[in-house]
């Protein structure tokens, strides 16, 4: 009945893409290989109730959340209390979701995670609270322990190399018995 498609010529694949690729599977493969060497969200920005102490205290306070976000994104050079009174006043002005949205392009740089399928800052201005515990349990899971701050997690980090060994399992005297 109706002729069948043909693809579009060679001009039009995107740089990068073999022609043989078919034109529907081109853009997947184009934006796949443009994030190569990034890694994904240990967790999904829906996955608040993985952490839920934190899912409170975001939901309840988000100036607490974001500073303990900002003192580890800017690896202890604004304290906790400070960056979270800034955060505070840019809520006041209703531009708490702009300044939150360039921590985690910067947490992002630094720990080469995807952006996703939205913008830092649109993923901020829709769900402010999911984004910031988000950004929250990535630091989490990347080890550091949210509640002592960048210099102690740093001496913790320092101690820990020195002089705690990775431990086996214990040795048990005889050997394996029946």
């Amino acid at each position: 009945m109706y002729p069948a498609p043909t693809p579009p010529p060679q001009a039009y694949q995107f740089k990068g893409v073999p022609a043989s690729v078919p034109p529907e599977n081109s853009y997947t493969m184009y934006q796949q290989s443009s994030q190569a060497g990034l890694s994904p969200w240990s967790t999904g920005l829906c996955h608040c109730m993985d952490d839920p102490g934190n899912f409170v205290i975001t939901c309840i306070c988000p100036c607490i959340t974001f500073g303990q976000i900002a003192e580890i994104v800017d690896k202890g050079s604004c304290p906790c209390v400070l960056s979270g009174a800034i955060y505070g006043i840019f809520c006041s002005m209703g531009l708490g979701c702009l300044y939150s949205c360039f921590y985690r392009s910067k947490m992002r740089s630094q720990y080469d995670l995807n952006e996703g399928p939205l913008p830092d800052c649109l993923v901020h201005f829709c769900c402010e609270q999911c984004a910031l515990c988000q950004e929250y349990r990535e630091l989490k899971n990347k080890g550091f322990d949210m509640g002592i701050g960048w210099e102690a997690n740093l001496e913790r980090q320092r101690r820990g190399v020195m002089s705690n060994p990775v431990m086996g399992a214990p040795a048990m005297p005889g050997g394996m018995i029946r």
